[in-house]
């Protein structure tokens, strides 16, 4: 790509599309020039907010538009797949929120429109664009941390399933592991290099409902939080297991009766384990002694503030230097596939095995 900034559309004008909208707007490499909803008045407020030329409520007529190079899609997570797959027949770069889609049969498909439009696509998986995530991988990269042979991953709320599509199965896919976990997933396939899954064995609970008769504890919502039912699960846990012989441990909720809400990350290898959330700790040892060390940078904890933005400069690198992304479509193939596994492992109870 010749030019020197990419013209992009937002496609979906809920709340984290500001996040795109004002990274992209930050950028001297980087003009919206278009927005979409299928609700015409918040697609119409969202434009006139950020001075965005032209909005729209149907995605194909913003896809027609000559002057979009790349689109990025914000909407509800059973449309990412059709919408990217008609973006790259359009010739449209293509930035989608994860997850990718809803099942392992749509990202094949997705695949498919990729390597057919020989057009970058690039998933919001944002995690990987954090300065801890970074510094990280670089340890595991250099062999810092020796094998990886085992991961526990946890994003635990006591509170907080976000209503609205959400809540919605058919329109969200599932709840707390497609929605919140997955980004731990991805953060473990990230740093174990993408290993071929072996085993999946999972459960999933639906027991407490909304529980949107708390009230004095604060959380977030989705744009349109009083449309659905509740019909996704509150509560996902699974051991999955490697060809390597690693193994991850996951467990991840929307409500749970707990003290507090949880996030824990923790890697661990024959050199050393690293415990990437809570806090930022390096496990090891040395002349004899056990040593935690507690590297000292800046920790950007909603990964709001510096992770998003590397995240859009990321996919412009892509869009107009050819640069591979961060997470790939191969990756999301890998993430969907365990996905789907966990889900159905829940439904049927049992242990599903990959060859």
């Amino acid at each position: 790509m010749s030019q020197q900034q990419i013209r992009v559309g937002i496609i979906g004008a809920g709340s984290i599309s500001d996040l795109h909208i004002a990274g992209h707007q930050r950028s001297s490499r980087s003009n919206v020039m278009a927005i979409c909803d299928q609700n015409a008045e918040r697609a119409k407020a969202k434009a006139r907010q950020y001075g965005i030329p032209h909005y729209c409520t149907n995605y194909k007529e913003l896809l027609s538009l000559k002057d979009i190079d790349a689109i990025v899609i914000c909407t509800y997570n059973a449309t990412h797949a059709q919408i990217a797959i008609d973006a790259l027949a359009s010739q449209k770069h293509v930035f989608v929120e994860k997850p990718l889609c809803i099942s392992y049969e749509e990202a094949q498909e997705i695949e498919a429109a990729v390597k057919k439009s020989g057009k970058q696509l690039q998933v919001g998986f944002v995690r990987r664009f954090d300065s801890k995530v970074e510094k990280i991988k670089e340890m595991v990269d250099s062999g810092a941390i020796g094998e990886i042979y085992y991961a526990k991953m946890s994003a635990l709320r006591r509170l907080g399933n976000p209503g609205g599509w959400f809540a919605d199965k058919e329109k969200s896919g599932g709840g707390p592991l497609i929605d919140v976990g997955i980004h731990l997933l991805d953060l473990c396939l990230y740093f174990m290099a993408s290993p071929t899954v072996k085993t999946v064995k999972a459960v999933t609970y639906k027991k407490l409902g909304s529980r949107n008769h708390i009230k004095n504890l604060s959380y977030y919502t989705a744009a349109d939080p009083g449309e659905g039912n509740n019909t996704v699960e509150e509560l996902a846990a699974a051991s999955i297991r490697f060809d390597n012989g690693a193994c991850l441990l996951l467990d991840t909720s929307y409500t749970l009766h707990a003290s507090k809400d949880e996030t824990v990350c923790i890697i661990y290898g024959t050199k050393g384990g690293v415990e990437v959330e809570p806090n930022f700790v390096v496990s090891t040892d040395c002349y004899n002694t056990i040593l935690n060390a507690y590297p000292q940078i800046d920790q950007d904890v909603s990964h709001l503030q510096s992770a998003y933005p590397k995240q859009i400069e990321g996919f412009i690198d892509c869009c107009m230097n050819g640069s591979a992304p961060r997470h790939s479509i191969e990756d999301s193939l890998l993430t969907m596939k365990i996905i789907h596994a966990i889900y159905e492992s829940a439904e049927n109870g049992n242990e599903i095995f990959f060859e």
